[in-house]
């Protein structure tokens, strides 16, 4: 097998995968080279966490960074007279699925040396980097809008982490973290190629999960779209393993107010759509200018999936009509569940299939926003 290598996907060069790098010579964000991935007989079922799965990553840790993340609960509940699986990504130490890509990022630089990070979020990521970056007794800056939950400021800063609101949108905090970026080293969940081989073990575990099966269909909500590009990196390794027969359809969401991605999907366009952002209550997924566009757009097609827009008062009715479930999602979350709605309506996905949908965030992230929602009902 070839060694593990960083790439440039747009220019083709690579790097040596053991010198911390967050961009390309070329200002790009950077992919690992393919992995061969693993077989079940691979899995290390000592472990109840996502580091069961640690022979399919491209560096071997020593010493994981790990709090228990991964291993979330898949269960089924009816939606539209159907039975569709939820994947419960909420019960990860700090409430969301971001832990996964903190926990393999953050346990690698460690390894690598790096003591300072810098990173910037509109909540969920940078809370995950917090208690990860606090786990490793490593100092982390997180630059997030002045806008963010408190919920998940205060979460970040409980953990230690050091808060900057910067006045403005999501991609103003972002490119404020590039320029700082020349001062302390960018971990950014958005930049970062270790990320997604953390994000990489949903594809791994839903497939343990359904006996060693790929599902038909999984909706993701889908701001910058980590999730979307791990679940192409994991269930790409298990297509080439010979593990699967077929990659599932992968459909992104993304909230009307803010979908570039969305815009670029539907013109056909290989990066996303410069668009107008709105304000919108699914603030995880307000992200104006995605750097992984065109990666996202690559692994939707691929897939034979679709990018989904759906209205913030379609997100509002998926908030309750989850709770009326049992399950509490941020408005975030609840995008998955209003585009499954669109998707079962207009049959293109039937109820027949066997369709995942991540609940990626706690609705305790979002309380203060969940109570206007219920107010107004």
């Amino acid at each position: 097998m070839n060694t593990p290598a960083y790439i440039d996907l747009s220019s083709g060069a690579t790097y040596p995968i053991d010198k911390p790098r967050w961009q390309s010579c070329s200002g790009n964000p950077l992919a690992i080279t393919d992995l061969p991935g693993l077989a079940r007989e691979d899995i290390d079922t000592t472990q109840r966490s996502l580091w069961r799965y640690a022979a399919a990553l491209p560096v071997v840790v020593r010493n994981p960074v790990t709090l228990g993340e991964g291993c979330t609960p898949l269960v089924a509940r009816p939606w539209m007279g159907n039975e569709v699986l939820f994947k419960l990504e909420w019960f990860s130490p700090s409430g969301s699925f971001k832990d996964r890509g903190a926990s393999v990022m953050i346990s690698i630089l460690r390894q690598q040396g790096v003591t300072r990070i810098l990173e910037d979020s509109s909540g969920n990521g940078g809370a995950a980097m917090a208690i990860y970056a606090a786990a490793a007794g490593m100092d982390i800056k997180i630059l997030t809008p002045a806008s963010t939950s408190m919920a998940k400021t205060v979460q970040m800063r409980a953990c230690g982490a050091r808060v900057e609101l910067v006045p403005g949108s999501r991609q103003d905090a972002a490119e404020e973290a590039v320029r700082q970026a020349e001062e302390i080293f960018y971990a950014s969940h958005n930049w970062q190629a270790h990320f997604l081989q953390g994000t990489k073990t949903l594809a791994y575990e839903l497939w343990e999960d359904l006996g060693f099966q790929e599902p038909d269909n999984i909706i993701i909500p889908c701001g910058a779209g980590s999730n979307v590009l791990g679940c192409d990196i994991g269930f790409g390794e298990l297509k080439r393993r010979g593990e699967i027969r077929r990659l599932p359809r992968l459909f992104a969401v993304q909230p009307r107010n803010c979908a570039p991605l969305h815009a670029g999907f539907v013109a056909g366009a290989g990066e996303f759509v410069a668009i107008d952002p709105q304000p919108t209550i699914a603030e995880g997924a307000s992200i104006s200018r995605p750097v992984r566009s065109g990666e996202v757009l690559a692994a939707v097609r691929r897939s034979g999936g679709a990018v989904i827009a759906v209205a913030e008062g379609a997100i509002a009715s998926a908030v309750t009509e989850l709770g009326a479930l049992g399950l509490y999602a941020e408005p975030t979350a609840a995008t998955g569940a209003a585009a499954l709605t669109s998707l079962l309506r207009e049959g293109t996905i039937r109820p027949e299939e066997r369709t995942i949908v991540l609940l990626t965030g706690t609705g305790l992230k979002a309380t203060p926003r969940i109570a206007d929602l219920i107010g107004s009902a």
